[in-house]
């Protein structure tokens, strides 16, 4: 899935100049589809807010899992109902002794499935549709939200396109690997050189680019997600499934402090 095939090639091209492809990563069905609910990218007004470092304030998730802890700023503000979602199944303890359900040849991890098999409890947190922003990209230890399903008419099951929706469940992105013919690639087919810098510079996942919803960018604990990316699984059907059960104990909703000892959250207000 990750090679440097023409797919792929073709994936990087769009996404990276016009925020756009004609194929829609589907990590829950692993299916592709054409995506029609486009942004536009303008390079020259764009952030690359996962850049910066986190203030004091900035709303965290504090994931506790059985390999570590691993700590990411929300970005509320660019998605707005997947935070609202996570958080409230944050908050509500849903994420408790839930399954890292895939690990993905130290590309991704998918986490936070109640069942074993990587499936949600019901549909009720599996309908948010999904928010795209030209601030927001697959860099690593980029946390995006799982696409669970996709609404279509009849035309576009024809032709192709729907409305996405995302959940419960969540990736953690370490990267794919950038050779130098890829790096070159990158930055001969991106309209924006800082976008292509970013991705050089930081690693990540390109050809996931503004096909899912971000919500979250780690900034402690990449090392946990590293090895959570690169388990030792069992392939059954669409999931890479870790042999040795792999848990979250818990996710704690908080807010960033300069001053935090990385032992315990500091508190909601």
């Amino acid at each position: 899935m990750f090679k440097r095939n023409h797919v792929v090639r073709l994936v990087l091209i769009f996404t990276l100049i016009m925020g756009v492809s004609s194929l829609t990563v589907m990590i829950g069905g692993m299916m592709r589809a054409r995506n029609n609910s486009y942004i536009t990218i303008d390079p020259d007004t764009m952030k690359l807010i996962q850049l910066e470092e986190p203030k004091d304030g900035d709303p965290i998730a504090v994931v506790d899992t059985t390999l570590g802890e691993i700590r990411f700023r929300l970005f509320p503000e660019k998605s707005p109902n997947a935070v609202a979602n996570f958080t409230e199944l944050a908050d509500s303890g849903y994420y408790n002794g839930t399954y890292i359900f895939h690990s993905e040849s130290g590309v991704y991890s998918a986490a936070g499935a109640p069942n074993k098999n990587g499936s949600a409890k019901d549909n009720s947190h599996e309908l948010v549709e999904r928010e795209l922003d030209q601030d927001l990209w697959p860099f690593r230890g980029a946390v995006c939200m799982m696409t669970t399903t996709v609404k279509q008419s009849f035309k576009e099951k024809i032709l192709g396109g729907g409305t996405y929706y995302n959940g419960s469940r969540f990736l953690m992105l370490n990267t794919v690997k950038f050779d130098d013919e890829f790096t070159e690639e990158l930055k001969s087919s991106s309209e924006s050189e800082a976008l292509a810098d970013a991705f050089i510079e930081k690693g990540g996942v390109p050809n996931f680019s503004q096909q899912m919803t971000v919500i979250g960018q780690i900034y402690s604990g990449m090392d946990v997600a590293e090895q959570l990316a690169s388990l030792e699984t069992t392939d059954i059907g669409a999931y890479k499934f870790p042999k040795q059960d792999i848990m979250i104990n818990s996710v704690t909703i908080s807010t960033y402090s300069s001053e935090e000892n990385m032992t315990e959250p500091a508190e909601k207000d």
